[in-house]
């Protein structure tokens, strides 16, 4: 890899209600980061949670509070919850009011979020072929004028999007394996991951792929190394559950269910607890050795300002470098 890394921040609005998000995306371009990126839930994870505001309100309040830092959802599901034809609106009006600075974020989604239409949940062929068409549907409505699709699984009749950015937005596709790598290569602009694994990006490029690469790394920040832990494990337990539990369970007591199991001890050894830098150094490192160049760092600890008045001090820097 070549080049500097570009360093961003997780927005967890699972566990902030919504002006706290846009609170700390403001603060988190004072420190320099340089995107944040917000999930894009109906339900949260767990009862801790508590939260799980609407992203795209969010994204708005965000781009106008804003000057520089890049924006990006992390991830959207554009099919089931939303029509593609919404999303290509919603993106586009984003791209527009935070000028040019929006990425979309987009996967197969997780029943948590996208059962609460009543449509059922489908298998993951099924929601891939989905989310093709909706990527499909989604460049076709970024181009002027009116525009219909009829596909196995989405329908736009007449359609047209009136204010477009100047510029399409990117678009980065979640993958937990080789078929949505291979479709990120295809129909995005970039990839995005949850693990450190070089053969997600080896499958991405040998499909042809060649745009960003981002990741998600989880830390655990506070001057008191117990504090951290305790926080990340009621924060961000379930993180520890993998993709096809992520994707599968319908509600947060079901996912209270899943974690039950978890101890302190498994999250204290499953990401850097403390405010030790070269700790949480060392795990971006990870990521930037299996070949991602957009690291976000999640912070599940309890003391937000605090990691990042860090993070201004020296973390991004240091991780940036990495590349």
């Amino acid at each position: 890899m070549s080049g500097s890394i570009k360093v961003g921040y997780k927005l967890m609005a699972e566990i902030f209600d919504p002006k706290e998000i846009v609170r700390q995306a403001v603060a988190a371009e004072r420190a320099g980061f340089d995107f944040v990126e917000v999930s894009d839930h109906y339900h949260p994870w767990l009862y801790s949670h508590k939260h799980s505001g609407f992203a795209w309100s969010m994204l708005a309040a965000i781009a106008v509070q804003t000057e520089r830092i890049e924006l990006a959802t992390g991830v959207t599901c554009p099919f089931m919850r939303y029509h593609p034809a919404i999303i290509a609106q919603a993106a586009a009006t984003t791209a527009v009011l935070s000028d040019g600075r929006f990425v979309l974020g987009v996967g197969s989604g997780e029943r948590l979020n996208e059962h609460v239409t009543g449509q059922g949940w489908p298998s993951v062929r099924v929601r891939h072929e989905m989310l093709r068409e909706a990527l499909e549907v989604i460049r076709l409505l970024w181009e002027p004028g009116y525009h219909s699709y009829e596909g196995k699984y989405v329908t736009v009749d007449d359609a047209r999007v009136f204010d477009l950015p100047d510029r399409s937005p990117q678009i980065v596709v979640a993958a937990g394996g080789d078929r949505s790598a291979a479709l990120a290569a295809d129909l995005g602009d970039g990839l995005f991951v949850t693990e450190p694994l070089s053969e997600l990006v080896q499958g991405y490029r040998d499909a042809g792929g060649s745009g960003p690469l981002y990741a998600e790394v989880p830390m655990s920040y506070s001057s008191d190394r117990q504090a951290a832990i305790t926080s990340a494990h009621e924060k961000f337990r379930f993180g520890l559950t993998g993709w096809k539990v992520q994707a599968e369970l319908p509600n947060p007591i079901n996912f209270e269910a899943a974690t039950s199991a978890i101890r302190e001890s498994d999250i204290a050894e499953a990401m850097p607890c403390g405010d030790d830098q070269s700790a949480m150094v060392q795990a971006a490192q990870q990521f930037s050795d299996a070949g991602f160049d957009h690291l976000t760092l999640l912070n599940a600890g309890p003391d937000v300002d605090g990691f990042l008045e860090l993070a201004a001090g020296g973390l991004i820097d240091e991780v940036r470098a990495l590349g």
